[in-house]
């Protein structure tokens, strides 16, 4: 059975683990702007580490199906540079911000960096649905 085949169940699954992502992401980070220390327990950060790490495989895998290339689809290329700054300014929300206002700010950073980046992956335009 060839890769192809297996094409719906794999983007019915990265655009779920998306989903997962995004609002576990909001979650986690909302609680830790309002001083809870649940988010930073290690079940929490390991199913994080999970979903995170199945999207990727999914991500990864829907790419050399399709044959993408971040250089010649530009759409994509814009996906994974953004994707990199997402990381980082999760990050700063979640765990490395010094300070609650650097947190905050991220937060809203990281927050809007994931709604770009989904806009983008809907209109396979590298401005997103702001090319509208």
């Amino acid at each position: 059975m060839p890769l192809i085949d297996f094409y719906p169940l794999l983007k019915f699954s990265h655009v779920s683990l998306v989903s997962c992502s995004g609002a576990f992401f909001a979650v986690r980070g909302g609680a830790v702007l309002t001083g809870r220390v649940w988010p930073m327990r290690s079940h929490w950060r390991i199913l994080s580490y999970v979903i995170d790490s199945l999207l990727l495989g999914a991500g990864v895998t829907l790419w050399l199906m399709l044959r993408l290339n971040p250089v010649r689809d530009a759409w994509l290329g814009m996906k994974l540079l953004l994707l990199v700054l997402y990381v980082f300014t999760g990050s700063l929300a979640v765990k490395r911000g010094r300070t609650m206002v650097l947190r905050g700010v991220a937060y809203g950073c990281a927050l809007s960096l994931y709604l770009l980046i989904a806009s983008i992956a809907l209109a396979h335009n590298p401005l997103g649905l702001l090319a509208r």
